[in-house]
């Protein structure tokens, strides 16, 4: 229509001003709401809905120089761990008007601090999963990036665990009640803390029971190369087998059948991830972890606070719980 005046957008100004707060309550409402209360964060962005408000994603970027994304970083994108803790973190990010950038490292140490550098100068913070990259370079990382670590406990940083320690000790315990005397733990790749968590939680649970634990590593973590190590798996007749995680125990579970032993009568098999263990036959026992949980709180975490700043040292741990299912009896 000739002559029409368009109708600016409201500012963040006019709706504060409005709902009778400070501006930066209402900016808060969009890029830190856990800082305010619950119902101050719906009553803003109600308003802000209904005069048309939409916040300027690039505000932010225009002023800092650094783009409002996130880097996040995981070793095998495959992996069922994984694809569930990307969707968390996608989904928390984009309450705050962030996008998540995602790589795979492959589990390449080199691969990943070239990704590291990368995303670092497209992104105002990094989230890292099970990071492969030895210890000192953890720590001058953290002296100049902004970052998270999931999985990876290393002093002096900052860093969510998922961890199943405390799930581990309740399933050792329960084997052990259900008589099993012969335990073998297939772990998981090299250099990963959730198999170095995982197998010392079992061998420190088994430490006074006088059974005998076995161990032995499948460093890709597949279900093919599980089903290959089928004679060291069994190489110590065991009762009851531990996995690193869900696809090692399905390994397990198949190559058993394969080879005509009954699961759970003859042996026992545990995973850990609860990723597909409904999808297993029979459905497997396995440790249930809060890794949802940990990449929204990750992503809380590295939206707060100025971009210029590190991110203070701080340890989270997320404990797991023993979900029994149809791969567990007595021996």
């Amino acid at each position: 229509m000739s002559g029409a005046r368009v109708k600016k957008a409201p500012t963040i100004v006019e709706i504060a001003r409005e709902l009778g707060v400070a501006p930066s309550t209402v900016s808060r409402a969009f890029t830190a709401p856990r800082l305010l209360k619950p119902e101050t964060v719906e009553r803003i962005r109600a308003a802000a809905a209904e005069c048309g408000y939409v916040p300027n994603v690039h505000a932010r970027a225009l002023s800092t120089g650094v783009p409002r994304t996130i880097g996040l970083i995981v070793p095998d994108i495959a992996n069922p761990f994984f694809p569930p803790m990307i969707r968390a973190a996608q989904r928390t990010a984009e309450e705050t008007g962030h996008t998540v950038l995602i790589a795979d490292t492959d589990g390449d140490v080199a691969r990943e601090r070239r990704i590291i550098e990368r995303l670092a100068a497209q992104s105002e913070s990094l989230i890292i999963a099970s990071s492969r990259l030895p210890a000192a370079q953890l720590t001058e990382l953290t002296a100049r990036r902004r970052v998270l670590f999931i999985n990876r406990d290393e002093p002096e940083t900052a860093r969510i665990l998922v961890s199943s320690r405390d799930a581990l000790a309740q399933c050792t315990a329960r084997l052990l009640e259900l008589g099993h005397e012969r335990f073998v733990y297939v772990g998981g790749p090299e250099g990963s803390w959730s198999d170095t968590e995982r197998h010392g939680a079992v061998e420190e649970s088994l430490a006074d029971s006088g059974v005998r634990l076995g161990s032995l590593r499948i460093p890709s973590g597949t279900y093919a190369d599980t089903m290959a190590a089928g004679d060291q798996i069994l190489a110590s007749a065991p009762t009851a087998v531990i996995a690193f995680d869900d696809v090692i125990a399905h390994g397990v579970i198949d190559l058993l059948h394969e080879r005509g032993v009954s699961v759970p009568t003859q042996v026992s098999v545990v995973g850990c991830d609860d990723t597909i263990a409904l999808t297993t036959q029979p459905p497997l026992t396995s440790i249930a972890l809060k890794a949802v949980d940990a990449a929204r709180l990750a992503v809380r975490t590295v939206v707060e606070g100025q971009v210029s700043e590190m991110l203070s040292p701080q340890r989270i741990a997320l404990q797991g719980e023993l979900v029994e299912r149809a791969t567990v009896g007595t021996t």
